[in-house]
């Protein structure tokens, strides 16, 4: 890795360097480039960690005026305002030791920001709209493949059908943009944040303790209220025909689910090692409940009762456990 003995400088010009590797890497590598861009902002949370944000800032826009002469100027500014946010303010915050709950949310909302900025300036100086572009090019994608079936001699019946049930999921994702923003940015922060972390390990480096153990995570009790507030919002933009208000109940109530989830797998996690459930055993169990729509609904909804009964807090008190 990088020494020590290097002026901030010269070790900026080098992690600025990696950057633009790992950007070329994930322009121009269709498999490998998808983990290159999940890490494309390292370099600049290293940086910012061992230097401060003005080394990581300016090194991030020196990456990017390089990207733009071989990737061009659109996709280098995307790929910086989408990822370099993130990568900055987790460093920013490791400097300044704050706590890994604090560290990760601040990183977490600079990734859904620049993302939402990135989809702004596309819009406003384009005139293009991010999302119906990507969408009208995953049916374009569809009806290639349903024209190519017709072609085989497949029953017309039956495409007609997957081609409904293809434009219903188009139509559903399409409402749930915000949602899927912030999935994405969950998951780029918690990518760079895991790997971040244990590269600056290996440096040396101080980093803020992780996140609690996954038995003791507890989500607040404002999702249930919010999951209540999303039935109520579906119900009245249905019934009202008020497309607004429909999709933010849609969009409220699938994020409420992710959260009751998130605490019904923490609530599985806590009862299996209770009675002392074998790992690979937990490991299977977990796999097949987030292969099953059905046991993934049921999982969620007793999360979301646990963030009002606490069913934890019951289990632990019973003698003997």
């Amino acid at each position: 890795m990088v020494s020590n003995r290097l002026t901030p400088l010269t070790e900026s010009g080098i992690l600025a360097a990696l950057s633009v590797v790992l950007g070329l890497m994930a322009v121009y590598l269709p498999l490998v480039g998808v983990v290159a861009v999940m890490v494309w902002a390292l370099p600049l949370l290293i940086l910012t960690v061992r230097h401060g944000w003005k080394y990581g800032i300016a090194a991030a826009v020196a990456a990017m005026a390089v990207l733009s002469l071989f990737a061009g100027p659109p996709l280098a500014f995307r790929l910086f305002l989408a990822f370099a946010p993130t990568g900055v303010v987790l460093g920013w915050c490791i400097r300044r030791d704050f706590s890994g709950t604090r560290t990760f949310f601040s990183g977490l909302a600079a990734s859904i920001g620049g993302k939402l900025l990135g989809f702004a300036l596309i819009f406003f100086l384009m005139g293009i709209d991010p999302w119906q572009a990507q969408l009208d090019g995953l049916k374009e994608a569809f009806d290639a493949t349903t024209e190519m079936y017709t072609t085989m001699g497949v029953d017309p019946q039956e495409l007609a059908q997957s081609q409904q049930q293809i434009d219903g999921a188009i139509a559903m994702v399409a409402q749930l943009a915000p949602l899927i923003v912030l999935i994405m940015g969950l998951f780029d922060t918690f990518v760079l944040y895991f790997v971040g972390t244990r590269v600056l390990r290996r440096l040396g480096h101080a980093v803020p303790q992780a996140l609690p153990p996954f038995s003791e995570w507890q989500m607040p009790r404002a999702f249930l209220y919010l999951f209540v507030l999303s039935l109520v919002a579906m119900y009245w933009g249905e019934s009202h025909t008020l497309p607004v208000l429909k999709q933010f109940g849609l969009n409220a109530n699938m994020i409420a689910m992710m959260a009751g989830l998130v605490q019904g797998l923490a609530l599985l996690h806590v009862l299996m090692k209770s009675y002392n459930v074998r790992t690979f055993l937990r490991a299977f169990i977990y796999i097949f409940v987030c292969l099953n729509g059905l046991l993934l609904q049921v999982v969620a909804f007793t999360g979301l009762v646990d963030m009002f009964v606490d069913y934890r807090k019951r289990f632990s008190g019973r003698p003997g456990r």
